[in-house]
């Protein structure tokens, strides 16, 4: 009877303990007030957290950012080889306009590709640019999310609505995603918390 009893205490000691760490890979990350889920479902698949930080301009926060993946990845070319779905997810931590957010989008990819690849896709930058110039502004508190689902292409959403037809290119999803992690990236530090290196 002692032994059974030994046991049970064991077996719910090692639940507890796995629940408690279950109950651990679940909490929120928060990055400047902005909470970022550890995982995400997209498109039917659970995604992971990759990482998560704060875009800077000179000593203004400007938006926050989470990648999230089908498996970890610490750099960049690991995370564009990821199969499968991918998000992106950025929330405003100031008033910008969206027409001039485009714009450095726009140019963001064209730094981060050679001339002939960037051709290519000009005709879905202007779509792009033409959707956020659609939004006039974007407010503190707003959030946008770019998806790439396979079969599917590239989905914009902002404020909770998909923009128009997907992007049918994979490469056009590499290419937004160099805009942060390419090798002349929007923020360097960003990149680092993207790819989950420590700050």
């Amino acid at each position: 009877m002692k032994f059974l009893h030994r046991c049970a205490l064991s077996a719910g000691a090692f639940v507890s303990a796995c629940c408690m760490a279950a109950s651990a890979t679940a909490q929120p990350v928060t990055v400047a007030d902005v909470k970022y889920e550890e995982t995400s479902v997209v498109a039917g698949s659970t995604l992971q957290l990759n990482g998560a930080g704060v875009r800077y301009k000179t000593v203004f926060k400007v938006y926050t950012a989470g990648l999230y993946l089908e498996k970890k990845a610490s750099t960049t070319p690991e995370a564009t080889s990821v199969r499968g779905p991918k998000r992106l997810s950025i929330t405003m931590l100031r008033e910008i306009d969206s027409a001039e957010l485009g714009k450095l989008f726009s140019r963001g990819m064209e730094d981060n590709m050679d001339r002939a690849a960037f051709s290519k896709l000009i005709p879905g930058v202007l779509r792009m640019s033409q959707i956020f110039s659609e939004h006039k502004k974007l407010q503190a508190g707003d959030q946008f999310m770019i998806d790439w689902i396979p079969g599917t292409g590239t989905v914009i959403t902002v404020k909770g609505k998909p923009q128009g037809e997907p992007f049918k290119e994979p490469e056009f999803f590499n290419a937004l995603l160099s805009i942060w992690l390419g090798h002349v990236p929007a923020d360097w530090k960003l990149k680092d918390a993207l790819l989950g290196k420590p700050a």
